[in-house]
């Protein structure tokens, strides 16, 4: 259980780092990285919604990265008000 879960912390801090610059973030790496952490969650219940699944460690980053993403943009968007 305790595995999984840093697993699953330092996959969405990958996750995160490479939203960031897909995003082209300037909100810092510790920023992206938590983002990448949050996005993760959000990728992973918005795809199953979807009734997208996918399995793996490159899938888990590619839900995270999509999560990421949209989390990134949310919190650009919110921040800039």
């Amino acid at each position: 259980m305790i595995l999984k879960l840093l697993i699953a912390i330092l996959l969405g801090a990958i996750s995160g780092f490479i939203a960031g610059k897909i995003m082209k973030s300037e909100g810092g790496l510790l920023r992206d990285i938590v983002l990448g952490i949050i996005g993760g969650f959000v990728g992973d219940l918005v795809l199953e919604l979807i009734g997208i699944s996918f399995s793996g460690y490159l899938g888990t980053i590619f839900v995270s990265v999509i999560g990421a993403c949209l989390v990134i943009f949310v919190v650009n968007k919110v921040l800039r008000k």
